[in-house]
């Protein structure tokens, strides 16, 4: 499952670090990646809530083999260098990314003690972070050798190998979901989450949690080249920096969401994102290098350390045997920030700048965590 995360979040990234260089070549503005980050994020939205059923009739890995297929199609599509091919590879992206935290869920629920979910789902969560990480230091490498189109086509055939690659462990991982039975609709599964309060307000930080980390990921190469004057190799390999120093700490949140309330962690968590993003927001075309390298670090380290937690969190409070539509209705919700966030973001940066945009996500997620720190002081 994690190999499979990190494959699926390259793709999702690749256009976001290869966007000055795409922009260039297709005459577009590269703040259009805020508009095709939105479109990933909308089909990704509907495919998750599609893929409870199948996952539980096919198989969660079957499930993902098809998604890393879809991941692989998009990729090669965008080698084509014309817009309409981009815009396609943006949907089939998209659709790889939908399914793939329900089809883990349900396979993680049936054979993680509960005791033990913080971590291993943040363990698993991590394959975001590296998957971007990769995405920041492969693409920009490859940029000077093969070029965009090519470093495409390199990518698409990484998450070809890895379908193949996981078709040995699907017998076997796949038996129980092959026997179950799906148990309700989504639709219920979604009158539930909204009907529960903790899950109301997980769900809800969720996706203002997403505008926040979708945000500082898929705009920090852009940001830092347009507005802070660094190379795109240098900013790439301090996005790179940033994720590695994220999945340090979503370990560590994993596992301290297994000895203390979760629900608390992720408010004083959203705290900290408020903070990240104003002195994100701060920095200037005169800022010195180490300053931009330290405030990067330091709001990588907590916009991206949540998901794990988060989701641990939803798989416990989920009914016996519906995990992965349980999951699937967070995945929507988190998605759906993904789909508002960087367009409003970027509405933001271009009509006042990229600070005001920046504060105002920081008000967001600030707003979010004391919201969380109530509910876990009540219950």
């Amino acid at each position: 499952m994690l190999a499979i995360q990190v494959m699926i979040s390259l793709s999702v990234l690749s256009l976001g670090v290869m966007m000055p260089a795409v922009a260039k070549d297709l005459a577009i503005d590269a703040k259009l990646v805020g508009v095709f980050t939105a479109i990933i994020y909308a089909v990704a939205t509907v495919a998750a809530l599609a893929a409870a059923g199948p996952i539980v009739r096919l198989g969660a890995v079957r499930i993902c083999q098809a998604a890393l297929l879809m991941g692989a199609i998009g990729l090669a599509l965008n080698s084509l260098a014309l817009v309409a091919a981009t815009v396609g590879a943006v949907l089939f992206i998209g659709v790889a990314q939908g399914p793939i935290n329900p089809a883990s869920a349900h396979i993680l629920a049936q054979r993680v003690p509960r005791e033990y979910f913080g971590m291993v789902f943040s363990v698993k969560q991590t394959g975001t972070p590296l998957g971007f990480a990769l995405a920041g230091i492969l693409f920009p490498a490859l940029l000077p050798w093969v070029g965009w189109r090519g470093a495409s086509l390199v990518a698409a055939g990484m998450l070809l190998l890895a379908a193949i690659l996981v078709e040995p462990l699907r017998p076997q991982l796949d038996v129980i979901t092959v026997e179950g039975k799906p148990r309700g609709d989504i639709w219920r599964s979604i009158r539930f989450v909204f009907g529960h309060p903790q899950l109301r307000v997980l769900g809800c930080s969720a996706f203002v949690f997403v505008v926040a980390q979708h945000t500082f990921t898929f705009y920090l190469v852009t940001y830092l080249y347009e507005h802070c004057g660094l190379s795109i190799a240098r900013a790439g390999f301090l996005l790179f920096l940033s994720q590695i120093v994220g999945s340090v700490v979503r370990l560590l949140s994993g596992g301290m969401g297994d000895r203390m309330p979760r629900m608390k962690l992720l408010g004083w968590t959203g705290v900290g994102m408020a903070l990240g993003s104003t002195a994100t927001g701060l920095l200037g075309s005169d800022s010195p290098f180490w300053l931009i390298a330290l405030v990067v670090m330091g709001y990588g380290s907590v916009v991206i350390s949540w998901n794990g937690t988060s989701q641990a969190e939803f798989a416990h409070l989920s009914p016996p045997g519906e995990t992965a539509a349980i999951a699937a209705v967070q995945t929507a919700l988190a998605f759906s920030g993904a789909v508002f966030g960087p367009p409003i973001f970027a509405l933001i940066a271009s009509a006042a700048s990229y600070r005001s945009a920046f504060l105002a996500v920081a008000v967001c997620v600030f707003l979010s965590g004391i919201w969380q720190l109530v509910e876990a002081r009540r219950t």
